[in-house]
Formats: C-alpha cells, sequence, structure tokens
C-alpha cells in the first residue's frame, strides 16, 4: 500500500506546493510523540513482583473499557478549536485551546500550533484564488456580453444587406459573413437602435453600454465626481505581427470615410476576439478545477494526520477538530462549484452549441495515456539500428570506402546529410532524456510551453523519433554502400542521400494527420515566429526553440553545403571546390552562423520593448558578443594558413571567445539557471532545489563550462580535411549534449518561478484590457 504521503506529493499540483499542508512536518511531529510517550511511560513492574497474576487479563480489559468510556463522556471538552477574525473580520484565524486536555505535553502544543498554522494557511491561500478566479469570472462575463451585442449588430446589418440580393436587386458590397466553423451562438440581447444609426454608431453604442470607453479623453463621459469614466483599450492578439491598441476603433473610424461605399467593419477581428475569450474561459475552468483538488487533497491530509494524533495520544480528538476543518471556508465554500457549472453552462451555449459533450472535450482534455507499443517499437528500432550500424561499419570497412580516393567523394557526399542527421537525432534523444526528468521531478514542462495535454510528445515519442531516424539513415548508407559496390551509375547512387533529405521534408511538411502533425506543425510555426523575429510577439517556447538553434549552427552549415553541392551539380562532376571556393559560399557561411544568434538578439529587443526592462538588452548583449566571436573564428579558419595574418586573427578568435564564453557562463549560472546566489541557504546555489543530490549541481556548474571552452579545438592546425569534419562533428555533438543539459536546468528555474508566483494557469490576455483614466 502507498503511503499517502508519496500519494500526496504525486498528486498535488506543482505550482501550489508550498501553499499545500506539510504533511510530513506534522507527520514528524507526532512521531517525537510517541518516542516522548515511550521514554516517559513508567515501568509496569515493581520490586515486589513475583510472576503474572490470572486476574492481570481481567483488570487490563477493565480499565480499557472504563478509559474508553471515560473518553466518549468527555470527547467534546477534550480540545476546542475557536475561530478569531482579524483585519476589520475579513480574515478568520483558527487557534486550537488545549486548556480542558487532561495531559499537556509540549509536544502536544507544538503539534497543534503547527496544525493551525496549516489550516490557516490552506483557507487564506483558498480565499485568495478564489477572489482571484472570481473577478476573471466577473470581467470574462462583461467581454462576453460585448462581443455577444458586436455579433448582433454585425448578424442584423448582414440580414439587412441581404435583402435587396433576394429580390433580385444590386446590393452593396459589405463584410463577409462569420467563419461557418465559428461555434459563437447568437445573443437573445435585444439591442436599443434607432433605424437611421449607422453600424459605426451602433457598435459605438454597444461597447459604450458595457462600459468601453475609447481614448479619446474628448469625447470621454464623466462620472458624477467630475473625473473621466473607466477608459479601456483593445488589447493586441498572442501572435500579432504588429502592435494593435485599437483594431476596433480603427475600423469604426475608416468606416466613417468608407461608409458611403457599403464597407463595414470585418468580423474577422471579432472573431479573434471569439477565440481569446474561449482560451480565458478553458483557463478559468481549469484553474476552478485545480481549486477544487487543492481543497479535497488538503482535507485528506488532515484527516490523516489526525487519526495518527489519535492512534499516538489514545484520544479521541479528530472528531472536534475535523469538525473545525470542515467548517472552514476552504471545505465549506461552494463558490467554486457554482462558478464551474456556470462556466460550463456558458461554455456549451456560446461555444459548443449546446453540445455539452463537445464542451467538455475543451474544458476537460483527456491526458494521453502511455503506449506500450511505443515502447516496444522503440527497442525494436534501437535493435535494428545497432545491427544495421554494424553491417555499416563492416561494408565500409570490406569497401575500403574511408581508404584511397574515394575517401574525398563520400566525405563530400553522404558525411554532409549523416552528420545533419545524426545531430538531429542526437538532439531528439537529449530532448527525451530531458522530458523524463522533468516527468520524474514533476517539472510542469507542458504548462511552461503551453502545450496541449492530448497532443504533447512524452519521452517515449521523442525516444521513438530518435531511433527511427537513426535507423532510416543507417539503412541509406548501407544500400549506398551497396550499390555502390555493385557497379550501379556513380550519379544514381549518389542521389541517395538527396532523397533521404527530400523524405525528411516530405515527412514534415506531410498534411496528414499521421508522424505526430500537431506538433510538426507547431514546430513550424514557432520556427516562423522566430525566422520573422522581431515581428511577433515571443513566448517562451519561442525563445526557448531560438535558444536550440543556436547549438544546431553545423546543422545549418551541413544543409548550405547540400543545397550548394545540389545547384552546383557537384554530385555528378564530383568538384566539389566549386562551393567551398566561391565567394558567395563564403559569404553565407557568415550569414547562415549569425542567424540564430541574430534571431535570438531580435528577441530580446522586442521583449524590451515590450516590458522595458534592462535584463533583456543585457541578454542581447550576450548573443551580440557570441556574432562577433563567430565571425572571427570563421575568418580564422579562412586565414589559417596565412603566415601573415594567422597571429592576428587568432588573438582576435581567444579575445572575442574568451569574452563571449565568460559572458555566457555568467548568465548560464546566475540568470538562466539562478544558481551562483551568495545568500543562499546551499552554499552558492539557490534555495529551492529539486534535485536532493547538492553536488549534481556543482558538477553540472563543472560540466558547462567544460563544454563552453570546447571551441579551444577549432583554433587547432589541422591539415586534412576528412580528420578536420570529424573534429567538427565531435565538437557539434558535444555543444548538442551542453544544450541538452542546460535545457533542464534552464526549466527548472522557470518551474521554481512559477512555484513561488503560485502560477499554475495560463494568462489569456483578454480583448479589452481595463486602464486607468488616467491613459
Amino acid at each position: 500500500m502507498v503511503k499517502f504521503s508519496k500519494e500526496l506529493e504525486a498528486q498535488l499540483i506543482p505550482e501550489w506546493k508550498d501553499a499545500f499542508v506539510n504533511y510530513r512536518i506534522l507527520k514528524k511531529q507526532i512521531k517525537k510523540m510517541k518516542v516522548s510517550k515511550i521514554i516517559s511511560k513508567p515501568s509496569q513492574h515493581t520490586d515486589d513482583d513475583f510472576g503474572v497474576s490470572i486476574f492481570d487479563s481481567i483488570r487490563f480489559f477493565a480499565k480499557k473499557i472504563s478509559d474508553k468510556f471515560r473518553n466518549s463522556e468527555n470527547k467534546t471538552d477534550i480540545i476546542q478549536v475557536m475561530s478569531k477574525t482579524i483585519d476589520d473580520g475579513e480574515d478568520e484565524v483558527y487557534v486550537t485551546d488545549l486548556s480542558q486536555l487532561f495531559y499537556e505535553e509540549d509536544e502536544v502544543k507544538q503539534f497543534f500550533e503547527k496544525l493551525d498554522n496549516e489550516l490557516n494557511k490552506v483557507n487564506q491561500f483558498y480565499k485568495e484564488r478564489e477572489d482571484e478566479l472570481h473577478k476573471k469570472r466577473e470581467n470574462l462575463s462583461k467581454q462576453l456580453q460585448i462581443v455577444l451585442e458586436l455579433n448582433q449588430i454585425f448578424n442584423k446589418r448582414r440580414r439587412k444587406n441581404s435583402m435587396p440580393s433576394l429580390n433580385g436587386g444590386n446590393s452593396p458590397r459589405s463584410w463577409s459573413s462569420p467563419d461557418r466553423n465559428s461555434s459563437f451562438s447568437e445573443s437573445s440581447i435585444e439591442l436599443a437602435e434607432s433605424p437611421e444609426m449607422s453600424e459605426t454608431e451602433e457598435v459605438r453604442a454597444a461597447l459604450e453600454r458595457n462600459g468601453v470607453y475609447f481614448m479619446d479623453s474628448g469625447t470621454r463621459k464623466k462620472t458624477k465626481n467630475g473625473k473621466p469614466k473607466m477608459a479601456m483599450k483593445i488589447d493586441s492578439p498572442a501572435n500579432a505581427p504588429r502592435s494593435v491598441t485599437s483594431i476596433l476603433y480603427e475600423d469604426m473610424m475608416n468606416n466613417l470615410k468608407k461608409e458611403s461605399s457599403g464597407e463595414f467593419i470585418n468580423p474577422k477581428k471579432v472573431q479573434c476576439f471569439e477565440k481569446k475569450i474561449r482560451g480565458a474561459f478553458m483557463e478559468l475552468y481549469k484553474g476552478l478545477g485545480l481549486l477544487k483538488t487543492y481543497s479535497s487533497l488538503n482535507m485528506t491530509a488532515f484527516v490523516k494526520i489526525m487519526k495518527k494524533f489519535d492512534k499516538v495520544s489514545n484520544q479521541n480528538a479528530s472528531e472536534t477538530y475535523l469538525k473545525a476543518v470542515k467548517g472552514s471556508h476552504f471545505i465549506s465554500s461552494d463558490k467554486v462549484v457554482r462558478m464551474m457549472d456556470e462556466v460550463e453552462s456558458i461554455f456549451t451555449k456560446h461555444f459548443a452549441h449546446n453540445d455539452r459533450k463537445k464542451a467538455m472535450k475543451f474544458l476537460r482534455p483527456q491526458q494521453r495515456k502511455a503506449s506500450h507499443m511505443v515502447t516496444f517499437f522503440v527497442g525494436l528500432f534501437t535493435g535494428c539500428f545497432v545491427s544495421l550500424f554494424t553491417v555499416y561499419a563492416l561494408l565500409a570497412h570490406l569497401t575500403g570506402i574511408f581508404y584511397g580516393g574515394r575517401r574525398k567523394d563520400y566525405m563530400n557526399t553522404v558525411y554532409p546529410i549523416f552528420s545533419m542527421f545524426a545531430l538531429l537525432s542526437l538532439h531528439l534523444f537529449m530532448h527525451g532524456c530531458n522530458l523524463f526528468m522533468w516527468k520524474s521531478k514533476r517539472i510542469n514542462y507542458n504548462f511552461i510551453f503551453e502545450s496541449s495535454p492530448k497532443t504533447a510528445l512524452t519521452y517515449r515519442d521523442a525516444f521513438l523519433m530518435c531511433t527511427t531516424f537513426m535507423t532510416i539513415v543507417v539503412g541509406a548508407l548501407v544500400i549506398h554502400l551497396l550499390l555502390g559496390a555493385s557497379g550501379y551509375p556513380q550519379g544514381l547512387v549518389d542521389a541517395i542521400p538527396g532523397l533521404l533529405l527530400l523524405l525528411a521534408f516530405t515527412m514534415l511538411l506531410c498534411p496528414f494527420n499521421i508522424f505526430y502533425r500537431p506538433t510538426r506543425y507547431r514546430f513550424i510555426r514557432i520556427i516562423r515566429n522566430i525566422a520573422c523575429s522581431p515581428f511577433f510577439k515571443v513566448a517562451l517556447v519561442d525563445f526557448f526553440m531560438a535558444d536550440q538553434l543556436t547549438s544546431q549552427i553545423p546543422l545549418l552549415r551541413h544543409l548550405e553545403t547540400i543545397a550548394c553541392n545540389l545547384l552546383a551539380r557537384s554530385f555528378r562532376t564530383h568538384q566539389y571546390e566549386t562551393c567551398s571556393d566561391v565567394t558567395l559560399y563564403q559569404e553565407l557561411s557568415y550569414v547562415i552562423s549569425f542567424l540564430p544568434y541574430y534571431w535570438r538578439a531580435m528577441q530580446c529587443a522586442r521583449r524590451w520593448f515590450e516590458d522595458s526592462k534592462g535584463e533583456h538588452l543585457a541578454n542581447m548583449g550576450k548573443y551580440v558578443s557570441a556574432m562577433v566571436a563567430a565571425g572571427a573564428r570563421l575568418t580564422y579558419e579562412q586565414h589559417k594558413h596565412d603566415a601573415k595574418n594567422y597571429h592576428v586573427w587568432f588573438a582576435m578568435v581567444l579575445v572575442t571567445s574568451g569574452v563571449a564564453t565568460v559572458y555566457q557562463l555568467y548568465w548560464d549560472f546566475c540568470k538562466d539557471w539562478g544558481l551562483l546566489r551568495s545568500t543562499s541557504n546551499n552554499l552558492w546555489l539557490r534555495d529551492n532545489l529539486i534535485l536532493k543530490n547538492k553536488s549534481t549541481y556543482y558538477m553540472s556548474m563543472a560540466l558547462n563550462v567544460v563544454l563552453r571552452v570546447a571551441w579551444l579545438e577549432t583554433i587547432m592546425k589541422i591539415d586534412r580535411d576528412a580528420e578536420q569534419k570529424l573534429l567538427g562533428f565531435l565538437l557539434a555533438s558535444l555543444e548538442v549534449i551542453r544544450r541538452g543539459h542546460w535545457n533542464f536546468y534552464r526549466l527548472e528555474n522557470e518551474h521554481l518561478n512559477n512555484v513561488g508566483n503560485y502560477r499554475a494557469v495560463k494568462e489569456v490576455p483578454l480583448p479589452f484590457g481595463e486602464i486607468d483614466s488616467d491613459g
């Protein structure tokens, strides 16, 4: 049977861990009571005892019955749990009075003091979260009302504009009808409008009826005190390519100029508002469900701990105390249940066409169940990969592909594609290890990455993708060697790596719901956001993925080489110097080496523009220094054999790379990992650590330093091209391993930041956000 402490640890909400009952501390206090009672228990035998009497058992049972009878008579008087109100009656505090307990020990007093503190902590946290969710519920209701009125205005206008066309007349051009896939139902709101009102006037009147006033202070109405009414702004969508503060207002103002031509407000923008409100209702429902779980788990913890107390103290105090617990706010309040019912009703009516089953699929998405078939295929493809790699090694040795004149052609045709897929598979393997560690340490990575629990990758999925990629790649290499040894035309044989690359892109862009389509399409959207930086808002998953790209610059360089060889038809002519000697190719090498750092720097600039925090500019400086170091290393590679400029560029590489490395190490340890805190209780770490073994953090910092300075190998003079490429592949693999190692601690720190702020639900930016009256 699983101990309740472990069961509670497995079921509690990670971001609210500190707000739950500290079950372990209370259980330790009960153990102290038990040990104290055993030590202080008087001896049952005296010096004049000469044996055991036959009446001892009768006396024992008589004493037990009398004690039980006495306790049943006085069970209500053993303890008294009193509630006191503080802060003008707003907060309620529970205090246990032990004056009626016929024995008072220090351990008992300490236990009930801690128990009262835990009860008050739980009660206070529940009230705060309940009030917060109630305010969100009211705000969402107001915003829903606004959109309902806007939709009704648009529907009335659409019907009016379609009437002439039904009679055969020519109707003026109007806005297109709303999206057929939208499940937003019409409202039964009665609009007070005059027939001669324009659409712009109707929209503005509908907004003002719901307390929404535009930013024009000259036309803003005033309250009784003479102050302007609360102004509202219309916020921009989460992924808007530009900053929009009054998108609907712009349409209305433009409409005043274009009304004569029959153009009206575009309803697609209102549909965007609907989508945001729907997402906010889903997050609200999720928060209410978490709060309900919080209440039930804490109640179970109080029941378990009081039963242990009764067992150790031989008293019946649990009934009195649990009665007070059940009367406390976090148990007695039914506001959360009522709000959940209201949200279900609203969501079913307005977002699911009154289909409750459909609404529950959105409000209560099912978690993906672990499939044993995935585990089976991971093992199968791992065995296939090992077997094929062994066959490939034997064939390469027998055919002598790495020796003689064929080595150069082989390294220029097969090596770039093989290296690219090998680095990608290694990154997937490290991601699978991260997913496994995050799950085992209860780091809520799906919440941090804003992933859907139904489609999010698991560590088994990542391992399956990794082993499948490597099996296909090594299988293609074996086929390449077999066809080459069988005398097939070399042009057809060398086309196999290109076909492998084409297969990979086809799988990535495949429109059918196979091969993890939600994950593939989300990956494409994230890459689009990164490539278009700084024109898109930056979410955590965007800059996290951009950081992965900074560690995959060798992979991007391989893509450049493959593309150049295909365009120059080097596979047929076998003149591979065509690419390496062209000036454009060398200039593109600089661009590709700079791009990931540039994208990341632009993301930092966008975040600074939105938040005005100086740390974003400091973070941007880190990537600028990395760009300078990368440029110096590329120039050094081109002048490595130039005796005149060798020492100059060697010194430039040492200086620029050294500065960039120190900058990056500081940011890794202090900002991304949150370590090196001089005031921490853990020496040079942080106060909260997820890993129990502190030495792991020190070893991780040392490993990160070693892997960060691996660039020193790139300034070695290596004349042989094959050895230089193998060294580059080894360093690229070490960088991927370092990035995977960095990822765990980066997300651990992010998770602890969420825990510190009790963030367990995503904040959805609403279309109509409040600002104060001063603008």
